[in-house]
């Protein structure tokens, strides 16, 4: 029987738990590390006690860099099976972490479902799910009732939340006070503004802080400090608003450690390439070193179609920089619910991303797969390669499109291949080009 509540409690008592010893050996480290940085809450472990299907994962300092896909039921896509596609897309790529967004009806049938076949951990945003759930509509919804919701998700296995928490009333005032291009483009920030200002109450998830931690604690749910004002654009970046709120999740973070309650925290966002490696320790400088999980951040507002490469670029660097967790952006993005393939795009995408980040930082194993591609070009060995690739479909499908004549080279270059070339120089063959064998 467990003598301590959450990760964050054990890890304080020195007790290394069974999760603790998941996380170390896929991360390919010591238990007692993983506990010491658990502890001071430079790793998190998301792993709510009813989530029975979950493969632990930390997130957080030394560790490789995660990758979380959105998906869910909305409105305009209330297909179940679609959504479930997706579900088996971010299984199969490798996806450590899916948030259900789902915003349309009894949404705790899909998730139920979710958190019973994922071993990948699961978030949700409870704002999001707030008036379906409650079947109110936003004003007369109180602050009770925002925390119904949270104890619902947990109940049903949620292991993290984004909770924002930090848009009180100070943060609002510098919002106001800095005039935006975007205002506010968080969906659950933009309705907790929305409540607030109707009803002229203080944001009941900072208002009533404390009694949130307490229904976290009590399933082990880590807490996801979300940014409320993140900005929609690389103009709206590092502004009076988005920092505001950053101090104010700075010390909710520390309330909520003396609870043993695990936080990440949400940053931006948009934000233009030079400006991210300072927000990064920024956040870690604030926050006290809690693990930093961006949406992107998109280096550029310009390319609707193609975000998720806007996106890969700005999360490359920020990871590399200190974040610790990439939310993926899909090609979609800006446009529509994503469909699987866009699914797909942007999972790969992110990986790209958080594998470049993880070899720049040193993170221990990192670079075997790409040393063993070295290997396998070097001895143009095909197979090799598929195998090694991170999506083999996708290449060998692109090899076959246009055979070369001879396999030992690729249709790019055939005869003319620079590895074939240099290998058979070096073995002291004579190189012909132009007779026929």
């Amino acid at each position: 029987m467990r003598n301590y509540t959450t990760q964050m409690e054990a890890a304080k008592k020195g007790i290394i738990t069974p999760e603790m010893k998941t996380v170390a050996e896929k991360e390919y480290t010591d238990p007692a590390l993983i506990c010491e940085r658990v502890a001071v809450g430079e790793v998190v472990i998301p792993a709510n006690i009813r989530h029975t299907a979950l493969s632990p994962e930390g997130v957080g300092r030394g560790l490789r860099t995660k990758i979380n896909v959105n998906l869910g039921i909305s409105g305009d896509c209330k297909n179940y099976e679609t959504e479930l596609e997706k579900v088996r897309l971010a299984h199969k790529y490798g996806a450590e972490a899916i948030m259900d967004l789902s915003n349309y009806g009894k949404t705790n049938t899909f998730r139920q479902q979710l958190i019973e076949i994922s071993p990948a951990m699961i978030g949700t945003v409870p704002m999001y799910d707030a008036i379906g759930y409650l079947e109110k509509d936003l004003l007369e919804i109180t602050a009770e009732d925002f925390l119904k919701v949270v104890r619902a998700h947990a109940e049903e296995g949620v292991d993290f939340m984004t909770i924002h928490a930090g848009l009180n009333r100070r943060a609002v005032e510098a919002f106001k006070r800095d005039k935006r291009e975007m205002n506010i483009v968080s969906r659950g920030g933009s309705l907790l503004f929305a409540w607030m200002e109707m009803t002229g109450n203080e944001n009941p998830f900072y208002e009533h802080f404390d009694e949130v931690l307490d229904i976290l604690r009590e399933f082990d749910v880590t807490i996801s400090l979300g940014d409320a004002l993140r900005p929609g654009c690389i103009d709206d970046s590092s502004d009076g608003g988005q920092i505001a709120e950053l101090i104010e999740l700075g010390a909710l973070t520390e309330r909520a450690w003396a609870r043993d309650v695990q936080v990440m925290i949400e940053g931006p966002g948009h934000m233009a390439l030079n400006e991210i490696a300072a927000n990064m320790a920024l956040e870690k400088r604030i926050c006290h070193g809690a693990p930093f999980y961006v949406l992107g951040p998109l280096v550029s507002d310009i390319f609707p179609g193609y975000d998720h490469i806007t996106s890969a670029i700005g999360g490359a660097v920020a990871a590399a920089s200190g974040a610790d967790f990439l939310c993926y952006v899909t090609p979609a993005e800006h446009l529509r619910l994503p469909d699987a393939e866009d699914v797909k795009e942007g999972i790969i995408a992110a990986k790209i991303a958080a594998h470049a980040a993880d070899i720049a930082k040193g993170v221990p194993h990192s670079r075997d797969r790409d040393n063993q591609m070295a290997k396998a070009r070097h001895k143009v060995d095909w197979d090799e390669m598929f195998k090694t690739a991170f999506d083999p479909d996708k290449a060998k499908e692109y090899f076959e499109s246009t055979p070369p004549a001879d396999r030992h080279t690729c249709s790019m270059c055939g005869k003319m291949c620079a590895v074939r070339t240099t290998n058979m120089i070096l073995e002291g063959k004579k190189v012909e080009f132009c007779t026929e064998k």
